[in-house]
C-alpha cells in the first residue's frame, strides 16, 4: 500500500515529498525499486596485504638496516640506535620500524642460551596379566587432632584391581615406601623383566632409594608428566572408592585397631597385622611373615 502510494504521487510531487507524505524513507523505495543489479562488493583485503600510502620505500628500508649493521652500532639494541641517531639530528623511522625490518630479516632473536626440553610422552602400560603393571600412591588420612594425619600406602596390580600390599604409617618416607615394595615383590614372586611399577612425581616415588631398588630387582619404573594430575587414575580412583564409602570414618583416633577396622571394612581384606607405628594389611592369599624394615632401611625417630 505505501509503495503505490508513492508511485501515485510521485508524478505530481515527485519522490521525496512523496515519501514524505506517506512517512516511508526514500532510501528504501529506491533499494526496493531499483532497476540495476546490486553493485559488487570488492573483496576483503587482509589488513597486512594492504598498501599503505606511508610505508617505507625500499630504498628506506635498505638505509635502515645498513645503519644498524654498522660498526659503531653493532653492539647497540635498535631502541639505543635510534636515540643516537636522533641526537645528531637524524630520524629514519621509528623504533618499531627498527625492530620490524630486523625481525623481516631474521636477525631478531633470544641472545640467550636457553634450554629446550623434549615434550613429555603420556605414559601407557597395557597389563595382559596379573603382576605385569602395578600402580602406587600415598594418601592422606585425618589422624585424632588437627594438621594431623596418617599416610596410607597403596600398591595395586591394574589387570585384577587386587591391591597387593599397603601400610599405614605416621609420615611419608622414601626409606619407608622402599621396604613396602621390596617385601610385596618378594612376596608376589615377581621376577626381573616382568613387572612395572607406575606413580606420579611425589618425592617418595622419584626418591632416589626407590629408584635404586626398582633398579636391582628389574622393576621398569613409569612416573606421570610434569605438573598433569590425571596419569595415575588407577590409584585416584581406589583412593576416592575407599574415602566415599559410607562406613569410612572422619578420622582416625589411633594408627593401631581403629585403623584396621576401618581399613578391613573399606578394603575388604581378611587378616590385618598391626605393629607400633605402622599398620600392614595383608591380602587374601599372603602366606609371608609381616614385614620389618632392616636396620639400614628402618626410619629415623
Amino acid at each position: 500500500m505505501t509503495d503505490q502510494a508513492i508511485i501515485t504521487l510521485a508524478p505530481r510531487v515527485g519522490v521525496r515529498q512523496a515519501c514524505e507524505a506517506v512517512g516511508a524513507a526514500q532510501a528504501g523505495y529506491y533499494r526496493r525499486h531499483r532497476q540495476s543489479a546490486a553493485p559488487d562488493r570488492p573483496a576483503v583485503t587482509p589488513h597486512r596485504e594492504r598498501f599503505q600510502p606511508r610505508a617505507l620505500s625500499k630504498v628506506e628500508q635498505d638505509a635502515i638496516l645498513t645503519v644498524l649493521h654498522a660498526e659503531r652500532f653493532v653492539d647497540l639494541a635498535p631502541a639505543q640506535v635510534w636515540a643516537i641517531l636522533l641526537d645528531e639530528g637524524v630520524y629514519l623511522g621509528s623504533q618499531s620500524t627498527f625492530y620490524r625490518l630486523l625481525r623481516q630479516a631474521g636477525e631478531v632473536r633470544e641472545r640467550r642460551a636457553q634450554a629446550t626440553h623434549p615434550a613429555k610422552v603420556k605414559p601407557e602400560l597395557v597389563a595382559t596379566a596379573p603382576n605385569a603393571v602395578w600402580s602406587w600412591d600415598i594418601t592422606k588420612l585425618r589422624g585424632p587432632a588437627k594438621w594431623t594425619y596418617f599416610h596410607l600406602y597403596v600398591i595395586l596390580d591394574i589387570y585384577s584391581r587386587y591391591v597387593v600390599g599397603w601400610m599405614v604409617a605416621t609420615r611419608e618416607s622414601a626409606a619407608l615406601a622402599e621396604v613396602l615394595i621390596k617385601q610385596t615383590c618378594a612376596k608376589q614372586g615377581i621376577v626381573r623383566r616382568q613387572l612395572t611399577i607406575h606413580a606420579d612425581r611425589g618425592s617418595s616415588m622419584t626418591s632416589k632409594p626407590v629408584a635404586f631398588l626398582l633398579a636391582d630387582l628389574g622393576v621398569t619404573q613409569s612416573h606421570s608428566r610434569p605438573h598433569v594430575s590425571d596419569d595415575n587414575p588407577y590409584s585416584e580412583s581406589q583412593f576416592k572408592t575407599l574415602k566415599y564409602r559410607p562406613d569410612f570414618p572422619p578420622q582416625f583416633q589411633s594408627i593401631e585397631l581403629p585403623g584396621c577396622t576401618a581399613a578391613r571394612s573399606s578394603l575388604g581384606t581378611t587378616m590385618i597385622t598391626a605393629i607400633p607405628g605402622w599398620v600392614f594389611i595383608q591380602p587374601p592369599m599372603f602366606t609371608t611373615a609381616e614385614p620389618t624394615p632392616s636396620a639400614s632401611n628402618a626410619p629415623s625417630s
